[in-house]
């Protein structure tokens, strides 16, 4: 089963060191949007850059997932 990793990113990255097994990509993606639902709810500070960001095994970038998709990003 892949290993994914869910490193944050809001400028300066926090790496995901240990990753997590799951069958698919999809599987993957929909816990990402999860760590994002949760990470809103627990930092209302509203960081329009700040994502949850999904990378394969290969050290491939597969998703990115807004923490506060609703706030628009500087201009």
């Amino acid at each position: 089963m892949p290993t994914f990793y869910f490193d944050r990113k809001d400028g300066i990255p926090i790496r995901d060191r240990a990753g997590l097994e799951f069958p698919e990509v999809a599987d993957a993606i929909e816990h990402s949007k999860e760590l994002a639902r949760r990470l809103s709810n627990e930092q209302p500070r509203k960081d329009p850059m700040l994502s949850i960001v999904v990378i394969n095994e290969s050290g491939a970038e597969v998703h990115r997932e807004r923490v506060y998709p609703d706030v628009q990003e500087p201009t």
